[in-house]
């Protein structure tokens, strides 16, 4: 397997040939480990069970990998073709709980897994043919069609790991072991942990825009932390440390726990560490392909709340302060202990990479400086919550990797662990779960008695999602007329006149919204329909209107002149909206290529959403079979096929053919006529984009209506 063994690619140095070549080659190597990882299956049945509720069934994961290439290189207009689109919804999404992510089983139709094997096959095909053909210069950066490739790969040694972990939760006779790396034989009786002083220092955070390696948006920008002196355990917490919080009760101590942690533990009945086995007297941990007799060397693998809790523990039975380093008291660790990054080995100073082992390792086997594991072994909690540094901003292609994440619900963890490859080996990564998951993750103690602050920033800064926030919701503010208002009232109004006519399509009860944005209309519709569910390609907009139905309000930052800014907080109840909030639900998908789900809707409204496809025209041509005999269909429209550079052959007009105009409504009216019934004349509703106090852009919007033969 050594052959298999590499570092995440310099992306400045070289000649585009050799550069090329080398991303091939990591490719390559990054596919046949995934694929390896999947050998440890005993059989096709185990890819239809689910290692943790919480995720997706094993088999999602396979297809996952592959699809996210396809869709990426999709949207970034590298590939023009999909390679199966009804792969390409149902294994697109669903990461991490989000109240958007659909982890309804009966809502999906899984394929067998050789069909997955075979899509596999094919999109490998596809990977590599745009890797000889794709054209770059270097250095490979964010706008190179080249970066979307990494973003594929790093994304796939990502899912290597989480899906590692969701085996490891498997039943043990679903598992074979043998067929991965080889894990660590060496176990014993747990050292003695002491701590270890360390001063303190301003610690400059954030990874520059011209670094030679790949990285998630969340690792750039900038920031400056003072570092207090601290006191760091030597080692990580063993399984042997934490055997004495178990069995001083700690489980059942509501004292030692957070009200969240308590709560988790409650809920779970837990007494003891997800991977541990208690056989009569013995206990055994659970690897991913088998059990072993507990090395009480090893470090322990738990979730933030468990680590906290301990902590706690800790701090009470010694009259001390302990706690987890934050993220800067880690990069001091760093520091101190002489690590370098990626580029200096020659080989991993610590268990990651899988230059070592296919399990965790006794703690004090790599020593870095005074301290042994600053990286690898197993991944290590932070205090901090994950939030991203001044100056960030998404990359376009992959727009809701971070801030979905940006919640205060989820900690950073650092260090890595012995199966942390490619991006997640270097020192700028920046992964955050919810505190209650599981990875491949423990804990280092720290002891301060510097007062914690955390930065928790709770009004969403990105200058997009703001200025949209501000365009479904200003009016509340000031007295501009709103463009999601009023065409709910145009739709109301509709609705009234159908009931007074007697019109059968006035029963309408399911609503589909196809650009919910951050939800504005579909609070509107919400007290006069049963059902509505609104949907958004992005989760960075999505998130907005759930933290209004669940928590009923939220917070963004806009630009008011040059550098100055408004804090504006929106509270649901202040805007006469609300009524009915539990009738709607949010959640993300690609109108362009819907799950099968989402069908059997009364009412479809796609509110300036044609301009923001890649392929209207196959929108249109599809729409009906979402609706229902008589089912209504609303277009919204400002035309901008600028917008998104949508070429000719996938808008319905806005060209010219045979040398005469087609305007895009009568290129409308070209496909839907054989299924839709154009009702009224158009209406025009503006469209106002705000860019900051004193800037708008104004489109006009055509409002049309469509009932279904």
């Amino acid at each position: 397997m050594q052959n298999l063994i590499t570092k995440t690619v310099n992306l400045r140095g070289g000649t585009p040939e050799s550069k090329k070549a080398e991303i091939r080659k990591y490719f390559l190597k990054t596919w046949e480990i995934d694929e390896k990882l999947y050998t440890q299956l005993v059989d096709d049945e185990t890819f239809y069970l689910r290692g943790d509720p919480l995720r997706h069934i094993i088999l999602f994961y396979l297809g996952h990998t592959a699809v996210f290439f396809i869709n990426k290189l999709f949207l970034a207009k590298i590939i023009d073709c999909r390679v199966n689109p009804a792969f390409e919804s149902i294994f697109a999404i669903g990461v991490d709980e989000m109240s958007w992510d659909d982890l309804n089983e009966r809502h999906y139709s899984w394929p067998l897994v050789s069909a997955v094997r075979e899509y596999r096959d094919n999109v490998k095909k596809v990977i590599l043919d745009v890797i000889d053909r794709t054209q770059f210069v270097l250095p490979i950066d964010w706008e190179s069609p080249f970066w979307i490739i990494m973003m594929g790969i790093e994304h796939e040694r990502i899912h290597l790991e989480t899906s590692s972990v969701l085996i490891r939760q498997l039943p043990l006779d679903k598992v074979r072991s043998g067929c991965f790396w080889e894990i660590c034989m060496d176990r014993g009786e747990a050292p003695s942990n002491t701590f270890i002083a360390v001063s303190g220092g301003e610690m400059r955070m954030g990874k520059p825009l011209d670094h030679p390696y790949y990285g998630w948006d969340n690792e750039y920008g900038r920031h400056v932390e003072k570092v207090e002196d601290f006191r760091a355990g030597r080692m990580l917490v063993s399984n042997g440390e934490f055997l004495n919080f178990v069995n001083d009760g700690g489980y059942n101590n509501k004292i030692y726990w957070t009200e969240e942690g308590w709560n988790w533990r409650t809920f779970k009945q837990a007494q003891m560490p997800l991977f541990w086995r208690k056989n009569a007297e013995d206990y055994l941990l659970r690897l991913v392909a088998e059990e072993v007799p507990m090395p009480w060397n090893w470090p322990v693998e738990v979730n933030y709340l468990e680590a906290k809790a301990y902590c706690n523990w800790l701090s009470a039975k010694e009259n001390k302060t302990y706690r987890l380093p934050t993220e800067a008291e880690w990069y001091r660790l760093v520091e101190v202990s002489g690590i370098h990054d990626m580029a200096e080995w020659e080989k991993a100073p610590g268990n990651i990479n899988l230059e070592h082992y296919a399990s965790p390792c006794p703690v004090n086997k790599f020593r870095n400086g005074d301290f042994y594991d600053v990286i690898g072994n197993v991944w290590q909690w932070t205090e901090t919550p994950i939030t991203g540094f001044s100056g960030f901003h998404v990359h376009p292609m992959y727009d809701d990797f971070s801030t979905p994440t940006f919640d205060g619900k989820h900690n950073l963890i650092k260090g890595g662990s012995w199966i942390s490859t490619g991006n997640e080996a270097t020192l700028h990564a920046r992964y955050a779960f919810r505190r209650h998951f599981y990875q491949h993750a423990g804990f280092r103690v720290v002891e301060s008695s510097t007062p914690l602050v955390l930065e928790n920033n709770e009004y969403e800064t990105d200058p997009e999602v703001a200025n949209f926030c501000e365009n479904s919701w200003g009016d509340t503010f000031n007295a501009k007329e709103n463009f999601y208002k009023r065409l709910a009232d145009y739709i109301l109004n509709l609705r009234k006149g159908s009931v007074k006519e007697g019109i059968e399509h006035a029963q309408t009860r399911r609503v589909l919204d196809l650009n919910a944005d951050t939800g504005r209309l579909a609070f509107e519709l919400a007290p006069f329909f049963d059902d509505i569910t609104a949907i958004d390609f992005s989760a960075r907009f999505i998130r907005m209107p759930i933290q209004l139905q669940e928590k009923g309000f939220m917070r963004y930052i806009i630009k008011d002149e040059n550098d100055l800014v408004l804090y504006r907080e929106l509270v649901l109840a202040e805007t006469g909206l609300g009524v009915g909030k539990e009738n709607i639900l949010f959640m993300q998908d690609n109108a362009n290529n819907l799950k099968s789900i989402y069908t059997g809707y009364d009412l479809i409204i796609a509110p300036n959403l044609l301009e923001e496809l890649a392929n209207p025209v196959v929108f249109l041509q599809q729409i009906h079979e979402r609706l229902n005999p008589g089912g209504t269909l609303i277009l919204a429209s400002t035309y901008d096929w600028d917008l998104n550079a949508i070429n000719q052959e996938n808008r319905p007009g806005g060209f010219k053919r045979d040398g005469e105009p087609v305007t895009s409504l009568e290129g409308i009216k070209a496909i839907l006529e054989k299924n839709f019934i154009f009702d009224r004349d158009p209406i025009n509703l503006p469209y106002i984009l705000r860019k900051s106090s004193r800037s708008f852009e104004t489109r006009l919007s055509e409002i049309t209506v469509w009932h279904k033969r």
